[in-house]
């Protein structure tokens, strides 16, 4: 337990660790119903890396253990700017299609239910959100997590198209550096 001064639990990274659906699942068979638990988890360090993990078994313990493994190793380092996005984007999985939008500090997360955990979860202070299209959680989560993949730095856009990055910012930083 303890070696030294040193306790070998506090030199394990701090996830944030956000339980987003418990759900009773079932598969027919011949005999009838067998049912499972589908725990829906998200792991984060509340800086710029989050991942999502999903653990199906017959108890809830045993599933949410293996809902944080598969979180954990399935961690993606998200381009953040500040406490917000850098651009607008949208995530489309199934029917669920996300929108996040960056906003001005002190705005907060505008957000609901799986989108909230997943953005707070990285670390994210301040955006607008909708989710629009079907509201099934998992696709919800997952529409979440590939807008967020999909966002790219102001530097690595402003190269690609061959731009000053000032003219890639969000508005706010923009009327600041002119005004």
């Amino acid at each position: 337990m303890d070696y030294q001064g040193i306790d070998f639990e506090q030199q394990v990274e701090q996830y944030d660790e956000r339980p987003i659906e418990i759900a009773r699942v079932a598969k027919v068979v011949k005999g009838g119903r067998r049912f499972q638990f589908r725990v829906t988890l998200i792991v984060g360090d509340n800086n710029g890396r989050v991942g999502l993990g999903v653990g199906k078994a017959n108890a809830v313990p045993d599933a949410m253990r293996k809902a944080t493994e598969r979180a954990r190793k399935n961690m993606h380092k998200i381009n953040l700017f500040g406490t917000t996005i850098p651009h607008e984007t949208v995530g489309k999985v199934g029917g669920a299609v996300v929108l996040l939008k960056p906003a001005s500090p002190g705005t907060g997360v505008i957000a609901a239910g799986g989108v909230r955990a997943v953005l707070e979860a990285a670390g994210i202070r301040d955006i607008l959100t909708k989710s629009m299209g079907s509201s099934n959680v998992l696709n919800v989560v997952q529409a979440t997590m590939k807008a967020l993949d999909a966002l790219k730095s102001p530097q690595e856009e402003a190269a690609r198209r061959a731009k000053p990055v000032e003219e890639l910012l969000p508005y706010w930083e923009r009327r600041k550096k002119h005004g």
